[in-house]
């Protein structure tokens, strides 16, 4: 690990230019361990601090809180929280003015992140935002307010520069994180033989999130279709992969499971799962890529406060949820969101999942045409978004 990676506040010019990083939620943290590791190689030199997960953490960043106190979403889940979030605000803001870095890099969690950039509008840093905020999905009149905010904005999707430029904003594509992801390198029967699962056991991967409002309205409908599912297929063997941080509550939720889930916490047992899959049920976003890295078919399912949803219908503007769905332009993976997230449901299309080699065939070929609009011009796409923070960082 190198040593300059991190240093106290007020020792920086002696070892580099800083750099001050926010990442929200463990995606973020795993864009952000990449980056560093890109940026580092492009200048030894750079010091790095701010606020991350266990990835960034183990390249030497030394989080100013735990970057869980961020991992929040929807309209009714983050009121209780507010109090809190604004503590975490003023902290960032504090150390930000302490340390006078020469950039500040926000990775997503746009509640947060844009808040924090307005915050720090007259520090002196370069700002810059990697991944753009999804206004072309929701709330697009946001873009208003987004004018200022940041130097250099770096986009995932490759429809998103020309939406923003439609709109008189810059945006960047360097390509998507789960090209990185090492999906592909998972291996079937190490996870059979690691888990003591039979050859013939049909594996059905569960992910039901990455965060605490998330997983509590998902895996109860989860443990209802595998009783249901089970009628069908009662050799079925479900696996859920999750961010270290989620793993103590979920098997606290699981402890009177008829049938223990496998609990997945490695990454790379996460993609020997995926290699040894026969179909997957998840919640919409990043998730969704990285199962079509690796070939399983899935459908896709997310269940939030009813509050929330209300408004979240009035305010989406795309016609699916699914990344997948999204970027293939039709519905590629079953979509079964609220009303229709329920244990029936989802048992029915599992159940199609393992018994329709047709529909996991177009589910796989189409994956293949999605995965291919994702990669940068050139190089990884930590390498490509490196190369835009640095050019910005060496002009004058």
């Amino acid at each position: 690990m190198p040593d300059s990676f991190f240093h106290p506040p007020g020792h920086e010019e002696a070892h580099g230019r800083v750099i001050w990083l926010l990442a929200g939620e463990a995606s973020g943290d795993v864009i952000g361990a990449r980056l560093m590791v890109a940026l580092h190689a492009q200048d030894p030199d750079l010091v790095f601090a701010g606020v991350g997960g266990g990835r960034m953490e183990a390249l030497g960043l030394r989080s100013l809180f735990p970057m869980r106190d961020l991992a929040v979403m929807g309209l009714v889940e983050v009121l209780p929280r507010m109090r809190q979030l604004s503590q975490r605000m003023l902290e960032a803001v504090q150390d930000i003015e302490l340390r006078k870095p020469d950039m500040v890099i926000t990775i997503d969690s746009p509640g947060f992140a844009l808040r924090l950039l307005k915050r720090i509008e007259h520090s002196g840093a370069k700002r810059v935002h990697y991944v753009a905020p999804q206004a072309w999905a929701w709330r697009a009149k946001r873009v208003k307010k987004f004018p200022g905010l940041w130097d250099r904005m770096l986009c995932l999707l490759p429809f998103e520069s020309d939406w923003y430029a439609a709109r008189g904003l810059e945006a960047r594509f360097v390509g998507h994180p789960v090209l990185q992801s090492g999906v592909k390198e998972g291996v079937a029967e190490r996870f059979r033989m690691r888990h003591a699962i039979s050859s013939d056991a049909p594996i059905v991967v569960l992910m039901p999130g990455s965060r605490r409002s998330e997983v509590p309205r998902l895996l109860p409908v989860f443990r209802k279709m595998l009783d249901l599912l089970r009628l069908k297929h009662p050799d079925v063997c479900p696996v859920i992969p999750l961010a270290p941080v989620m793993a103590p509550v979920v098997r606290a939720m699981i402890r009177k499971w008829p049938v223990q889930p496998v609990i997945v916490t490695d990454v790379h047992d996460k993609h020997d799962a995926f290699a040894a899959a026969s179909c997957a049920l998840t919640k919409s976003g990043t998730s969704t890529l990285e199962l079509a890295m690796g070939k399983v078919p899935m459908a896709v399912t997310y269940r939030v406060n009813p509050v929330t949803a209300f408004f979240a219908r009035r305010l989406i503007k795309v016609p699916y949820v699914a990344m997948v769905n999204l970027l293939a332009g039709r519905e590629v993976v079953p979509e079964l969101l609220q009303e229709n997230c329920t244990p029936q449901k989802l048992a029915d299309t599992v159940s199609q999942l393992l018994s329709d080699e047709n529909a996991v065939t177009a589910q796989r070929d189409a994956f293949a045409e999605v995965l291919a609009k994702l990669a940068p011009p050139q190089g990884t796409p930590s390498e490509a978004a490196a190369r835009e923070i640095m050019s910005l960082l060496n002009a004058t």
